[in-house]
């Protein structure tokens, strides 16, 4: 009787005549516009360095600072958000998320000087860090593995849209407003998102809506336990760690690229708030191929028959390879070679990372996914940590991105060693 009653909550395969149905589309589009917000708010700051910098007198250590602690606040409150949604669930877990971080963006406006951006900023990195570890316990809940590179890589590539869209709204703001309105009008606009989520997010299983065929594609893989593992156990493992040091090597520079990317143009090229908007377009609108790219190269490779373990490393291969160049993009005399090479660099680390971002959810029960996005997106923040303030020390002294960019080209080869390393096959662990 009780192994009668188990099957039945199992259901059953759809017949390949059976039309599976698209709303799980609906929650990746969702997720997607939500990292559009969340990265208008993020790099406003990058595009205004200059301007405040001239009004509050800060240096490159001061705006360094203005990034480290902003990374400090998102390094801690990730791990928690990692557990948080994992106990409460993506839906109330990203809704609570998403309102901090608007509300912290608009408080910008009233800041006077460094310290009250510096709280404005802590304060944006405690909700913004909810961000990923609720996408991907999202897809998690909503998509086979087999499409959650995929899915993934659609909503990462919010980020990029967000990065090409303050290029465009943000200068206009500031030279017809000030810079205060900068931050109060794309914060309330993007307040209407969240009403939007609440309605429509529910798991599979509490959706209407969804089709038989739908539910027993999501849930197609092998059932895995959903109970909460500890901390302690997660840390003994190896996979955490290649997940977490991975983290750890590239984050920072996409960090960088996302903070300091406008003042790299300003400086070596001349460019200002009027004419920043058609490189940076330029280059994120790369970066969103690359995130679309290699989540569905991957996933294309294992609908080849490959395995997971292949499929994702030889896709984060071909990545590494693509960000090496970005070495030499100080050495471009032209702003639009400068532009097409970080371009290709944004967008293999949209491709590398869109990979990285599912080693939880392949290999890891349902259970400890948000958990261990949390662990490594810490310490993800926290070499960003480590690398704003070599930034700004290279800058303050001798005044080149050379060794910055340096270091950017060289980081997804040694991800891919460290990953490589510590998960030769990628399998499920067992806990």
């Amino acid at each position: 009787m009780g192994k009668e009653a188990k099957s039945m909550d199992v259901p059953k395969a759809p017949e390949p005549s059976e039309k599976i149905g698209r709303y799980r589309w609906i929650i990746v589009t969702l997720l997607f516009l939500a990292m559009v917000i969340n990265y208008v708010d993020r790099q406003t700051i990058g595009f205004l360095k200059h301007d405040l910098s001239v009004e509050f007198g800060w240096s490159e250590h001061d705006y360094a600072n203005l990034v480290f602690y902003f990374q400090l606040s998102y390094a801690v409150a990730y791990l928690v958000w990692g557990k948080v949604m994992d106990k409460i669930g993506a839906r109330w877990g990203f809704g609570i998320a998403f309102l901090i971080w608007q509300v912290a963006h608009i408080a910008h406006a009233g800041a006077r000087g460094l310290t009250g951006f510096i709280f404005a900023r802590m304060a944006l990195g405690v909700g913004e860090a909810g961000g990923f570890p609720g996408g991907i316990k999202a897809v998690t809940e909503w998509f086979p593995k087999k499409e959650r590179a995929f899915a993934t890589g659609i909503f990462n590539a919010g980020t990029n849209i967000g990065a090409i869209v303050t290029p465009l709204v943000v200068p206009a703001i500031v030279l017809a407003w000030g810079w205060q309105m900068a931050f109060i009008v794309t914060g309330v606009a993007g307040l209407i998102w969240l009403p939007i989520w609440l309605l429509v997010y529910r798991t599979p299983r509490e959706t209407k809506n969804l089709s038989a065929a739908e539910l027993a594609h999501i849930e197609q893989d092998p059932a895995d336990p959903v109970e909460k593992i500890a901390w302690t156990k997660l840390l003994t493992k190896r996979e955490t760690w290649a997940y977490a040091i991975g983290k750890f090597l590239i984050d920072p520079i996409w960090w960088m690229f996302l903070f300091w990317l406008p003042d790299f143009l300003g400086k070596r090229y001349g460019l200002d708030l009027k004419t920043f908007g058609p490189p940076i377009v330029a280059i994120y609108l790369l970066s969103d191929a690359g995130s679309v790219g290699g989540g569905w190269l991957s996933s294309n490779f294992m609908k080849m028959g490959w395995s997971i373990n292949r499929a994702r490393k030889i896709t984060m291969l071909i990545c590494a390879l693509l960000a090496v160049p970005v070495m030499f993009a100080s050495f471009a005399d032209s702003l639009w070679v400068a532009v097409l090479i970080i371009g290709v660099a944004t967008a293999a680390h949209q491709g590398f990372s869109a990979n990285l971002y599912t080693l939880p959810s392949d290999v890891f029960p349902r259970g400890a996914v948000g958990s261990v996005v949390g662990i490594g997106g810490m310490l993800g923040a926290v070499g960003g940590m480590v690398f704003s303030k070599y930034i700004g020390g290279v800058l303050e002294s001798i005044g080149t991105y050379t060794p910055i960019f340096i270091v950017a080209g060289s980081a997804y080869l040694l991800a891919l060693l460290v990953v490589h390393l510590l998960t030769p096959k990628m399998e499920p662990v067992k806990i």
